[in-house]
């Protein structure tokens, strides 16, 4: 049988990365098991830095308008309530890598469970008390929690950042069919990604 392999660098910060993963999701679902979806770590905020202005970030948010306006996407919410922004992209990404380490089941759970949380639930999903509680919410141990803290687990995902960059990501989300040199940046339409997979299927790449 033949297979595809689809790398996706992507951050639990970017808006269109959401819609990405809803429509992957889907499209590997629909040529399951001939699909396998690869997910990588891309840091758009890599460090803490200054703490955001929690006015100015809520003006950000929205902006988020443009990404729910498109179909088959995720579920956005511009950001209200007291929760403070995101300080950086780091400590999901630790979250989602011990969540890897458990199962491919629990990845898929946790990722989702990131994604929803910030996007559609306003919640600082760098706040090492939101993440255990997430954590716990797609019932994973809480033994396992805290695996996050692993030295190569930070290395893992500087890692595939560094390859991102290498590979000529210049932003997320970004695409690569393994075994194709070109990358494709931004959440592309959910028929377009059906019709990238069926061709390549067809063309045994």
């Amino acid at each position: 049988m033949q297979r595809v392999t689809l790398v996706v660098w992507s951050d639990y910060l970017c808006p269109w990365c959401y819609n990405a993963s809803v429509r992957l999701h889907r499209v590997e679902q629909e040529f399951a098991p001939q699909l396998r979806v690869e997910w990588r770590s891309y840091l758009l905020r890599p460090n803490p830095g200054h703490t955001r202005d929690a006015a100015r970030f809520r003006a950000y948010t929205r902006s988020w308008r443009r990404p729910a306006a498109e179909p088959d996407g995720g579920t956005f919410s511009e950001w209200s309530g007291d929760a403070p922004p995101p300080s950086h992209s780091v400590p999901a990404h630790r979250v989602a890598k011990a969540a890897a380490q458990v199962s491919d089941g629990a990845f898929r759970r946790m990722h989702d469970r990131l994604l929803r949380a910030y996007f559609s639930e306003n919640r600082d999903i760098s706040d090492d008390v939101t993440l255990r509680g997430l954590w716990l919410e797609v019932g994973l141990s809480p033994a396992d929690f805290e695996r996050r803290e692993e030295p190569l687990i930070l290395e893992h995902i500087l890692g595939e950042h560094a390859a991102a960059l290498e590979a000529g990501a210049t932003g997320v989300p970004a695409v690569q069919l393994v075994g194709n040199d070109a990358v494709i940046v931004g959440a592309q339409p959910l028929e377009l990604y059906r019709r990238w997979i069926t061709r390549s299927l067809e063309r045994g790449t």
